[in-house]
């Protein structure tokens, strides 16, 4: 975007939409047609499906519902279906038309937030790939194209890693490139390319000794004051990081009372940096921050580190492909928005096969963005639908792409070993 664009978001901000010239930009437009044929002709039912997927919201892996009905929704639909596939709530959807052919990959997310339900807006990412996945089968059925599609219901996006887990156990290893979308505020009518952050997520658990608060505090060994102390430990060294880095955190315990001298406290702390490198200076950093408060309380600590989740790598000939198309038929493109300051599991994908995670626009409100009620209810919304089934036609063309066009194969296959040299 110019260098006119506002720092912060706002409503009423919009993207003008690009005058289409009919086949200008575009591969194979009646292909294109096809496939907004089919997501238009779905769009009531996948309507029905995101609103009831928003209506139950369930927390990382417990997505037995969704995974129930995202199941039951792509066997209808001809596909043949993995239940439980690797993981108890992930699952795979397969279909194959001919024979021989590239895999291309898509992710459905599912899991919901604590006390805040689907204010990501995963009810959309999982219609979007089953919006997606059954475009594209339209679409080898119709030009006859011998491929195999593979649509990946992912759990445990909000802070389990469920994608690495899947990544560890082979689930991508088919798979010729993979695509999924994520909701986001921004411009209307606009579809971002932006990254993420890479970020280092750990627990660290302090361990004291009870004592009654006021008749004998000196018998205690307070826990909740260690935690404490690490936390003030990262806000003094704030100053000295990166304005690029995130840390932030919140604090746990059990049994609490206020006239008793806490025995144990967590301390839950997420770090985020714009790349792995950078993040790997700043954890360092980090961590002598909780012995440290150990050591002054008289605490036993036990510190526990997480997978890491690296930033996003957009695959450049993917996103180039995605732009074409949005911005000939849908709206406009950015490098600014959608999730360029959070971070996510895909981007682990990203860096094994030729991937590309899209942000696009939702309505809500100014301050109402990703994980707040604001935004679960704005991703209920008729406009976030529609918004949603745009950038999904486009990830769908782009897919057939991959399947059918070999030379621009070739570059989304060259730009992903170019970016990873780096």
């Amino acid at each position: 975007m110019s260098s006119s664009t506002p720092e912060v978001w706002r409503p009423e901000d919009t993207v003008p939409p690009v005058p289409e010239t009919p086949g200008s930009e575009i591969f194979r437009p009646d292909i294109l047609d096809e496939i907004e044929k089919k997501i238009e002709e779905m769009s009531k039912e996948l309507n029905v499906l995101s609103l009831d997927i928003h209506a139950h919201p369930e927390l990382k892996y417990e997505e037995a519902r969704t995974h129930d009905v995202l199941t039951s929704f792509m066997s209808e639909h001809g596909f043949k279906v993995e239940k439980h596939y690797l993981l108890p709530t992930a699952w795979l959807a397969t279909y194959k038309h001919g024979s021989g052919g590239r895999t291309i990959g898509v992710n459905s997310e599912m899991d919901a937030l604590p006390g805040v339900g689907h204010a990501c807006g995963h009810n959309l990412i999982a219609i979007s790939g089953v919006a997606v996945a059954c475009a594209m089968r339209a679409v080898l059925e119709q030009f006859n194209i011998s491929a195999t599609i593979q649509l990946l219901g992912t759990p445990a996006e909000e802070g389990g890693g469920g994608k690495i887990k899947l990544l560890e156990k082979g689930a991508y290893k088919d798979m010729a490139a993979c695509l999924m979308c994520h909701p986001a505020p921004g411009p209307k009518g606009s579809v971002s390319l932006s990254g993420s952050l890479a970020i280092q997520q750990l627990t660290v658990e302090y361990f004291g000794h009870t004592a009654h608060a006021a008749l004998s505090p000196w018998e205690g060994i307070n826990a909740l004051d260690a935690a404490v102390l690490a936390y003030n430990n990262i806000s003094a060294l704030r100053q000295q990081l990166r304005p690029t880095a995130r840390v932030h955190g919140i604090f746990e315990g059990k049994d609490w009372a206020v006239n008793v001298i806490p025995d144990y406290a967590k301390y839950i702390c997420y770090i985020r940096a714009p790349n792995v490198t950078e993040l790997d200076d700043v954890v360092k950093r980090i961590l002598p921050c909780f012995p440290a408060a150990a050591q002054a309380t008289g605490c036993e600590y036990k510190l526990t580190l997480a997978e890491k989740l690296t930033d996003i790598h957009q695959n450049k000939a993917l996103g180039e492909e995605v732009a074409r198309i949005v911005k000939s038929r849908y709206g406009g493109i950015d490098f600014v928005w959608g999730i360029a300051h959070a971070s996510t599991d895909f981007g682990n994908v990203t860096y094994e096969l030729p991937s590309l995670h899209p942000g696009f626009a939702i309505p809500t409100v100014l301050n109402g963005g990703n994980h707040t009620r604001d935004f679960a209810a704005a991703a209920a919304t008729a406009t976030a639908h529609q918004a949603c089934l745009d950038v999904s036609k486009a990830l769908a063309a782009t897919g057939i792409r991959v399947l059918i066009d070999d030379d621009y194969f070739a570059e989304v296959k060259k730009t992903f070993e170019e970016r990873q040299r780096f």
